[in-house]
């Protein structure tokens, strides 16, 4: 009876923050990682956890539904085939409730402690609906090569794109729904969020996170299937940058002047 109300109670109150995790094959990890969003946003903010499983095919659909049962913000959505990370990505912003989105990702080295202190700088800005607020993780809990070969990967994204941000590639980041919805949509887009962002006349801002070892379950990248990929997206990325203009459009009265 207490779930049913609660379930209630959560579609009634609508929510100023959705936080959208992408999710392949990670059952051990989503129940911890729910946990530790809630205990960082219960009694702080009213928000949503989405949580969208791209195609998974070990237990993961199963213990998403059991904790459904737990946890009333939780909504989670499936793909029926792998579309994904950025797709996945989409799918949740597209489906969130709230004019603010937060997203990490589902491998639980993001610390979502740190979702408050995203939320804090974005809601400082002038102008928070042309922000984006990314993390950037100070102190990797990597292997060695991962960590060079991503810092290599920072060091030319930044070079050839511009996009101001020291870490592209991490999962935490704040941005409001309808900026994100206006971006151009393609596979693996979320590595480019920042110049996108850029692109469509918004500004970066990056905020030091908490990063942590995987405890569970296998990466899904290898460093030589995204180093391949990604000269493919950095190239079509520097493209869309180069074709990409916002006109200046005079109000009526400069005009009527």
């Amino acid at each position: 009876m207490t779930t049913k109300n609660n379930t209630l109670n959560s579609e009634r109150i609508t929510p100023n923050v959705s936080v959208v995790v992408p999710v392949l094959n990670e059952a051990e990890n989503v129940g911890p990682l729910i946990k530790e969003i809630d205990g960082a946003l219960r009694g702080k903010d009213a928000f949503e956890i989405i949580f969208v499983d791209d195609g998974s095919d070990d237990a993961t659909p199963a213990a998403l539904a059991a904790l459904k049962n737990e946890h009333s913000e939780l909504r989670v959505i499936r793909h029926r085939q792998r579309t994904g990370q950025s797709a996945a990505i989409w799918t949740g912003v597209a489906a969130a409730r709230a004019p603010i989105i937060a997203t990490l990702d589902g491998d639980g080295q993001n610390d979502p402690a740190n979702i408050t202190c995203l939320l804090a700088r974005y809601r400082a800005a002038e102008d928070p609906a042309r922000l984006m607020v990314a993390g950037f993780r100070a102190k990797r809990r990597d292997s060695w090569l991962k960590r060079v070969s991503s810092r290599l990967a920072n060091d030319v994204r930044a070079l050839l794109l511009g996009d101001d941000t020291t870490d592209t590639g991490c999962g935490l980041k704040v941005f409001a729904r309808e900026a994100f919805l206006a971006l151009p949509r393609f596979d693996h887009m979320h590595r480019f969020l920042p110049a996108l962002m850029i692109r469509e006349g918004g500004r970066v801002e990056s905020v030091p996170v908490n990063h942590r070892p995987r405890e569970h379950g296998k990466t899904k990248y290898g460093v030589w299937n995204r180093l391949w990929v990604g000269i493919a997206d950095l190239i079509g990325v520097m493209w869309l940058l180069r074709r990409g203009s916002r006109p200046e459009v005079e109000t009526e009265r400069e005009t009527d002047a």
